[in-house]
C-alpha cells in the first residue's frame, strides 16, 4: 500500500498549537479517521480528541464533507482515485510524558495525541515529516523513528512500518542536551531538556550505559552477540528536567522521562543521592519494559484497541515484575550496594503494609481496575486499592526467594523464568497460564497455590519468613507519626493538610477527613496540657509528653472543629538490613 504521510509543524509556540497535515493517497469512498482515547502504558481514557481543532478535508481544490461519528471519530465522503488531505491543529499544553507540549522553550508529542488513525490502512507504511520552527533556530528534533531524509538537526522525513509503530515513537523538539553511548553493540542516545548548566551529562551517560548493558545481559547474555538478539537496533532516552516532577512512559525503542532538575548528577557533587538513585531506578524500569510489556506482553494487548479500555489482570506481572528488576539491575550494574538495595526493598514493603486497600483488593483485581482506580486516585485510594506496581514487585520477590530456597541445589531463580517466558511466548502475547507452565517445567511442581494466594487473594505475602531464610534481618522500628495516626498529609505551609485518612485508624475514629487543615491542639483529655499551634505531625510528641489524649483544632469548609483524638501506642514498621557477616552464598547474591 502507498504510505500515509503526516506533516507535523509547530505552528504557534505561544498559542501551543501544532498543525498537522495528513495525506491519504488512496482513501475509501467513506474514509473513517479517529484519534486514540488512550496511550499504551498509561491505562486511562484521556480523550485526546479534546485538543483537536479546525479539522478540514479536501481532494484537490474541492472540500470534502466531514461527518463526526462520535467523540473522536470522523467520516469523510471521498471521490475515488484521488488523494484526501486532512488539516487540523492540536493544542499542546500538557507537560507530561503522556500527551503533547509546545512552548517557546520546548516541544514534545506522542503520536496518539496528534496522528489521526486512518481506518482500514493501519498496516500501511506511515511517514512523518517534522518541520523546523523558523522562530526557533537553535531547535533540534529527536525520535526513535527510522530516518529517511533528515538534516543535521533531525528535521525531515521519517518512516514507520504501520500506525502502531508511528504512535509508539514520541518526538522531542528543542535546544536540548544530547549525548550517546553503545551498550552491547547497540547505539543509544540520551537527550535532556531543561537541565541546569551544572548538569553532569557524562556521568548520566556512563551510569545509563551500565544499566542498559545489565538489562541486555539479563535477557540475552553479554557482548555484541547479545546486542544482536535485543528487540531494538537503537534506543532513545528523552528526559524532561523540571522543577518538580517524576514519571516515565515506555515505548518500543525509546522512553519519555520526567525528573526534578535537582535529581540530575552534578560535577563534583555527591557520589550518590536519593534523588539520583530514584532517577536511575526510573531509567532502569522503563528500559526493562523494552522486553517486558513492549514485546512480551499481555494477550489482551496483542493488538491495541485505541478506541476504548484494554483490560488485563496481568499488570502485576508486567509492571510489578519490572519494578522488582529495576532496582536489581542497579545492583548488578554496580550503581548501588547491598545495603541501599535492601533499603529500597524495605521501602516497597512499607508502602504495601501501609495500604489498607490490600485487604480488599487482590493485585490481579488492581490490574483490571487500573482504568478506574489506579489512574483516578483520590482520598480513598489507599483504603480501596493496592498498587500492582509495588505489590506485584513483592510477588516477584516471593517467587524468586522461594525458587532460590526450594531449589538451591539446582540454582533456580526468577531470572530463568523470565528468560523462559521470552522464548515460550516468542517475545509476544502471554497469559498467566504461560507463567504457571514455565514454573512447572523448570521445577517439576505446580505453582497454582502460590499464584492463587499471592495474586488472586488478599492474604498477606510470606515476606518475613522468606527474607529471614535468605539472611536478611527483619527488625521493628518506630513508625512516623503519620503512620501511627493513620494519616497521609502535606506539610510546609505552617499547618498540616490532610490528604487521606486510612481505614480503621485513630484519625478516622476521631473524625478527621481528607481536606481538613489541622491547625493546632489542646493537650490532655481536658486541655490541661495547654494549647499549641501545629506545623508538622512530628511536633506532636514534644507537645504531648506522656499524654495520649488531645483535641485537634481543624478547619473544614471555613468552620473550626474540635475533634477528640487518642494517639495510639507507638507503632512499628519493618527495617531490613544485611548482616555484616552474611555469607556470600545467601541472597541477595544478585
Amino acid at each position: 500500500m502507498t504510505a500515509l504521510h503526516y506533516t507535523v509543524e509547530p505552528a504557534n509556540v505561544h498559542a501551543h498549537l501544532f498543525r498537522i497535515t495528513l495525506t491519504i493517497p488512496e482513501p475509501q469512498p467513506t474514509q473513517t479517521v479517529s484519534l486514540p482515547v488512550w496511550i499504551p502504558g498509561s491505562y486511562l481514557v484521556r480523550e485526546f480528541s479534546k485538543n483537536l481543532q479546525n479539522l478540514s478535508a479536501k481532494q484537490g481544490r474541492r472540500p470534502a464533507t466531514i461527518t463526526q461519528r462520535d467523540k473522536c471519530t470522523w467520516d469523510i465522503a471521498c471521490k475515488p482515485d484521488q488523494p484526501l488531505v486532512l488539516s487540523y491543529e492540536v493544542y499542546a499544553f500538557d507537560n507530561s510524558v503522556r500527551t503533547a507540549w509546545l512552548d517557546s522553550q520546548r516541544g514534545f508529542f506522542n503520536g496518539t495525541s496528534v496522528c489521526l488513525r486512518v481506518h482500514g490502512q493501519e498496516d500501511a507504511p506511515h511517514q512523518l515529516q517534522l518541520s523546523a520552527v523558523k522562530s526557533q533556530s537553535d531547535w533540534y528534533a529527536a525520535t526513535g523513528l527510522a530516518p529517511v531524509k533528515t538534516d543535521k538537526k533531525g528535521f525531515g522525513l521519517y518512516q514507520a512500518q504501520n500506525y502502531d509503530e508511528l504512535v509508539d515513537c514520541p518526538v522531542e523538539l528543542g535546544a536540548f542536551w544530547s549525548g550517546s553511548f553503545v551498550a552491547c553493540g547497540v547505539p543509544h542516545r540520551f537527550v535532556v531538556a531543561g537541565a541546569l548548566p551544572s548538569f553532569d551529562g557524562a556521568r548520566l551517560l556512563a551510569d545509563t550505559q551500565k544499566i542498559c548493558e545489565a538489562a541486555i545481559g539479563f535477557w540475552h547474555g553479554t557482548g555484541k552477540a547479545a546486542g544482536k538478539k535485543a528487540p531494538h537496533t537503537n534506543y532513545l532516552f528523552m528526559l524532561n528536567a523540571v522543577h518538580d516532577g517524576y514519571g516515565g512512559l515506555e515505548h518500543r525503542n525509546s522512553t519519555a522521562l520526567i525528573c526534578k532538575r535537582s535529581d540530575l548528577p552534578r560535577p563534583n557533587g555527591p557520589k550518590t543521592s536519593e534523588g539520583y538513585t530514584t532517577l536511575l531506578g526510573l531509567i532502569s524500569h522503563e528500559y526493562f519494559h523494552t522486553w517486558n510489556v513492549k514485546q512480551l506482553r499481555p494477550d489482551a494487548f496483542a493488538r491495541y484497541d485505541y478506541t476504548q479500555e484494554n483490560f488485563t489482570q496481568l499488570l502485576w506481572f508486567f509492571e510489578g515484575f519490572t519494578s522488582y528488576y529495576d532496582d536489581i539491575l542497579l545492583r548488578r550494574a554496580g550503581l548501588i550496594d547491598d545495603s541501599t538495595y535492601v533499603q529500597l526493598l524495605g521501602k516497597a514493603i512499607a508502602q504495601v503494609q501501609q495500604t489498607p486497600g490490600r485487604h480488599l483488593q487482590s493485585v490481579a483485581q488492581a490490574s483490571y481496575d487500573a482504568w478506574v482506580k489506579y489512574y483516578r486516585q483520590d482520598e480513598n485510594t489507599p483504603n480501596a486499592t493496592v498498587s500492582y506496581y509495588t505489590k506485584g514487585s513483592l510477588v516477584a520477590l516471593c517467587l524468586d526467594l522461594t525458587l532460590r530456597s526450594e531449589f538451591k541445589t539446582e540454582g533456580h531463580t526468577l531470572d530463568q523464568v523470565m528468560r523462559g517466558l521470552w522464548k515460550r511466548c516468542h517475545a509476544g502475547p502471554m497469559r498467566e497460564q504461560d507463567l504457571l507452565d514455565e514454573l512447572h517445567d523448570l521445577t517439576g511442581r505446580s505453582w497454582q497455590a502460590e499464584i492463587q494466594t499471592w495474586v488472586h487473594s488478599t492474604h498477606e505475602l510470606p515476606l518475613r519468613e522468606l527474607l529471614s531464610t535468605h539472611g536478611i534481618q527483619v527488625e521493628a522500628e518506630t513508625s512516623a507519626m503519620a503512620q501511627r495516626l493513620g494519616l497521609r498529609v502535606n506539610e510546609g505551609s505552617g499547618s498540616v493538610q490532610v490528604k487521606a485518612v486510612l481505614r480503621g485508624s485513630a484519625a478516622e475514629a476521631a473524625g478527621l477527613a481528607a481536606g481538613d487543615e489541622w491547625l493546632g491542639l489542646d493537650v490532655g483529655a481536658k486541655g490541661q496540657g495547654g494549647s499549641w499551634r501545629l506545623g508538622k505531625l512530628d511536633e506532636l510528641p514534644a507537645f504531648l509528653g506522656q499524654e495520649r489524649q488531645l483535641t485537634a483544632w481543624v478547619s473544614r469548609d471555613k468552620r473550626l472543629l474540635r475533634l477528640r483524638l487518642k494517639v495510639p501506642a507507638q507503632a512499628s514498621q519493618w527495617r531490613l538490613s544485611v548482616p555484616a557477616d552474611r555469607g556470600t552464598g545467601q541472597w541477595p547474591s544478585i
